[in-house]
């Protein structure tokens, strides 16, 4: 191969800047011409493609978001549409293709294998709900934004004496509302994965009042539900005064952090390499922290697991 090209797709996730410089500076090393495919597949199939050099990616590890951009494409979904991509795609003489997204791209991918172009995926998405992978790119930050917000409302809730409901995203996985909960000491987590139960929550309130806590934090994953349906059952349970918050998008911004950036740069480069090893219609993962490639198909017939030990030990420790 001497011709790739890398998109991004779906939500965009803090990292996928840094897997497009990976992906682009890896190629130049094997001597391969990158092209970046401009908002998502729906550019992909009108041609908005431009060849990337070195310099293009410069200065951009550090930036949230994607200077590719992202859409989203009904058009793909139509054989139509995936044939005019795959059009685009050889009038450019290009050979392989690099999506990184979450599971609705990686199947966007598929397609264009199935129409016999080699296609890599790379996991970006902050819900960190791909099967087959430990982590996804963007789910460290999102992660660190959640808690940080999580660390400033306690202050408040402290100093006014209230309970407060946080929703945060995650679609229908529960790591971001789990993985917060534990690293900053929520009384509750609600999550997809696990029944919850309103009796056990208000008894975790009433045991916490009874031993002299002033305040409390209830995390809500939003494929639950949402916080302002819990707020207003505690209230009407216990006519305790609660408070509301809703992240919304300010997860999905901010500069990578550290592990992010390791993570999409070890990505990036291994999808080149896949490539270039004849390798299709799979996606990288990290497994153990070892870089592997998994077929498309075993990944997506899977349901994401939660590692519900940890909820477990969030609950022993929330006491």
């Amino acid at each position: 191969m001497q011709k790739l090209a890398v998109l991004t797709s779906g939500g965009d996730a803090p990292g996928m800047n840094a897997a497009v410089r990976a992906a682009v500076r890896r190629a130049a090393h094997h001597g391969v011409q990158m092209f970046g495919v401009y908002h998502g597949y729906e550019g992909l199939m009108s041609g908005d493609i431009q060849e990337m050099s070195l310099g293009s990616v410069g200065d951009i590890i550090h930036r949230g978001g994607t200077i590719l951009y992202s859409a989203r494409s009904e058009e793909f979904k139509t054989e139509a549409g995936q044939q005019k991509a795959v059009e685009q795609l050889r009038k450019f003489g290009i050979e392989g293709l690099i999506v990184i997204g979450g599971d609705g791209s990686f199947r966007g991918a598929q397609k264009l294998t199935e129409k016999g172009f080699p296609t890599i995926g790379v996991p970006g998405t902050i819900d960190n709900d791909i099967p087959c992978t430990d982590f996804t790119i963007g789910f460290d930050t999102a992660l660190n934004t959640i808690v940080d917000a999580i660390d400033k409302i306690r202050d408040t809730a402290t100093s006014h004496e209230r309970t407060y409901i946080i929703e945060v995203m995650g679609r229908d996985a529960g790591d971001l509302a789990l993985w917060a909960g534990l690293a900053a000491g929520a009384e509750s987590i609600i999550i997809p994965e696990e029944q919850h139960d309103m009796e056990d929550i208000l008894e975790r309130l009433h045991a916490g009042q009874r031993r002299g806590k002033k305040h409390s934090i209830i995390l809500v994953a939003e494929g639950v539900g949402s916080a302002a349906s819990f707020a207003e059952a505690i209230t009407q349970a216990t006519g305790w005064e609660t408070r509301v918050t809703v992240l919304g998008h300010i997860q999905r911004g901010g500069s990578p952090t550290a592990m992010d950036r390791m993570l999409a740069s070890r990505m990036g480069a291994a999808a080149v390499d896949f490539l270039l090893e004849g390798k299709r219609d799979r996606m990288v993962g990290i497994q153990n922290n070892q870089i592997v490639d998994i077929d498309f198909k075993e990944a997506l017939s899977q349901k994401h697991k939660l590692d519900l030990s940890v909820y477990q030990l969030a609950r022993t420790l929330s006491i």
